[in-house]
C-alpha cells in the first residue's frame, strides 16, 4: 500500500448530529402526529456535532461508557439509522459485525440466507459463489446448514451470521464487541480472519470495552462521551485518558477536575469512583467494618483498568466497634464465574496487626502486580480473627465488592502472565 493511498479519507463526518423524539405518554407521540405544530416531546442528543475522519488503513478504536454514543455512531455510519444532520460520507463498501444476521430470514435455510445476505450486500451470484464455500467451512454447522434458520440455537445462528459477514471483501469493517461468539476454537478463528483484515491494510473500526483488545489492535483511539468526541489521538494516550474517565478523574467533557473534587473524594469514599457489584455478600459478627477501599496505580491514582505490568495498590479502610487482638485482613481476586484466581492476607504473609483499639480507623495495604490474563474480575475484602480455639470467626467479609478490569500488552495463555524471557537457538548435538 502505498503512503498516498494510506492516506486517503475513506470516511468523512462534519457536525453530525442525531436526535431522538422523547415521549412521556404513548399517545403523546399519536397526538403530535396529528397536531404537529404543537410538540409534545423531548429531544434526546445522542450524537452531538462530530467530526472524525478515518483514513484508509486505519484500525480506529472507538471507546465510551454505556450511552456515550458508539453504537449510535456505527449504526449512522452502516446506514441502519438516519442523521438528524450533518454529512457523512463513505467512500468504500462497509462489512457490519454490529447486528448480526439482520439481513436473515428466519424461514429460509442457512445455505439460502447465504444468498440473501450476499444479494444485501450487493454481490453477483458468482461472488456469491465464490465465497459460499468459505462461509460454510468457518461457520461449521454441519447439517444444520441445511434446516430452516428459526430452527437454530443462539450459538448456531451467531456463527453463521459472523461467517456470512466478515467472509466477504470489505473496504471498511465494522467490529462492536462480536469477536467473542461461539466456542474457544470458533473465537480463534474470528480473532484470525480479524488480524487478516488488518494484514492487508483494511479499515476497521473496533468497539470493544477490552482496553487490551484496544492496545493489541489499534493505530488510533477516539473517546466519546454523552454523543460528544472527547479525544482523538495516539493510542496508548487514549487508553489511559479512558481509564481517569471512567475512575471519575475526569469530567464527562474530557477535562480534569479540579484537585480539590479529587481530594474531597479521597478523603470520603474512595470506593465511589469504581465500578461497585451491587450483588456483593457482606456479613461477619460487625466487631469492624470495612466502610472504604480502591485499586490505586504507582502514581496514587484510582485505577479500575489495571495494566498487568505496572505495580499496584489495593487498600481498604476498616473502623472498629470493639476491642479486637490481632485480626486478619485479606484480599481475594475472583473471575466472573465465581472462581477464586488468587488471594493474600495478613495472616499468611506474617504481618502482626497487633490489638485493634474500639472506635479507632485502620488501613491496610496490599501492594503487587497483577499478573493476571485480560479481563474482568472481582475483588473480595474481609477481616476476621481466630478464637482461643483455632477457629476463623468472620468479622466483615465483603465478597465481590469491586469489578474490575486487567489489560496486557501481550497475550496471555490460561489465568497468568507468566513474563517469560524465551530464548531460542540452533544446536550442534
Amino acid at each position: 500500500m502505498s503512503d498516498k493511498k494510506q492516506e486517503e479519507a475513506i470516511i468523512e463526518i462534519k457536525d453530525l448530529v442525531k436526535k431522538y423524539k422523547m415521549f412521556n405518554r404513548k399517545k403523546d407521540r399519536l397526538l403530535e402526529t396529528i397536531f404537529p405544530k404543537k410538540e409534545r416531546h423531548t429531544d434526546f442528543t445522542a450524537m452531538d456535532n462530530l467530526n472524525l475522519t478515518v483514513k484508509k488503513g486505519e484500525v480506529l478504536g472507538i471507546l465510551g461508557r454505556n450511552g456515550a454514543g458508539k453504537s449510535t455512531l456505527l449504526k449512522m455510519i452502516t446506514g441502519v439509522v438516519i442523521p438528524t444532520s450533518g454529512t457523512l460520507n463513505i467512500n468504500g463498501k462497509i462489512s457490519s459485525l454490529l447486528e448480526l444476521g439482520t439481513a436473515f430470514n428466519s424461514e429460509l435455510t442457512g445455505e439460502e440466507n447465504i444468498y440473501q445476505h450476499g444479494q444485501v450486500m450487493g454481490l453477483t451470484k458468482e461472488e456469491i459463489e465464490a465465497t459460499k464455500q468459505d462461509i460454510i467451512d468457518f461457520a461449521d454447522i454441519g447439517d444444520h446448514l441445511y434446516q430452516p434458520v428459526k430452527t437454530y440455537s443462539s450459538g448456531m445462528f451467531a456463527r453463521l451470521a459472523f461467517a456470512c459477514a466478515i467472509n466477504v471483501d470489505p473496504d471498511i469493517l465494522i467490529v462492536d464487541e462480536v469477536l467473542s461468539v461461539g466456542d474457544m476454537a470458533f473465537q480463534l478463528k474470528c480473532f484470525k480472519k480479524f488480524q487478516q483484515f488488518k494484514e492487508r491494510g483494511k479499515t476497521i473500526l473496533f468497539v470493544t470495552h477490552s482496553i487490551a483488545d484496544v492496545l493489541e489492535n489499534c493505530t488510533r483511539v477516539i473517546i466519546l462521551s454523552s454523543g460528544k468526541k472527547i479525544f482523538d489521538g495516539e493510542t496508548k494516550e487514549g487508553v489511559e485518558t479512558y481509564k481517569k474517565l471512567i475512575t471519575g478523574m475526569l469530567n464527562s467533557d474530557g477535562t480534569r477536575k479540579e484537585e480539590k473534587q479529587v481530594e474531597e473524594t479521597d478523603k470520603s469514599l474512595w470506593k465511589s469512583n469504581f465500578n461497585l457489584n451491587p450483588d456483593m455478600i457482606v456479613y461477619g459478627n460487625k466487631e469492624a467494618e470495612i466502610y472504604d477501599y480502591a485499586i490505586f496505580n504507582s502514581k496514587g491514582e484510582f485505577e479500575q483498568i489495571v495494566d498487568n505490568n505496572e505495580e499496584i495498590t489495593v487498600k481498604l479502610k476498616a473502623r472498629f466497634n470493639e476491642d479486637v487482638e490481632c485480626p486478619t485482613f485479606s484480599m481475594t481476586i475472583k473471575d466472573f464465574m465465581g472462581k477464586e484466581i488468587c488471594g493474600t492476607n495478613t495472616n499468611i504473609q506474617k504481618i502482626y496487626t497487633g490489638k485493634c483499639q474500639k472506635g479507632k480507623k485502620y488501613m491496610c495495604e496490599f501492594k503487587q502486580k497483577m499478573r493476571l490474563a485480560p479481563g474482568k474480575y472481582t475483588l473480595s475484602l474481609s477481616c476476621s480473627k481466630y478464637d482461643m480455639n483455632g477457629n476463623l470467626i468472620p468479622i466483615n467479609r465483603n465478597y465481590d465488592a469491586l469489578i474490575f478490569e486487567v489489560m496486557s500488552k501481550k497475550p496471555v495463555v490460561g489465568y497468568y502472565e507468566l513474563n517469560t524471557d524465551i530464548e531460542f537457538k540452533e544446536i550442534e548435538k
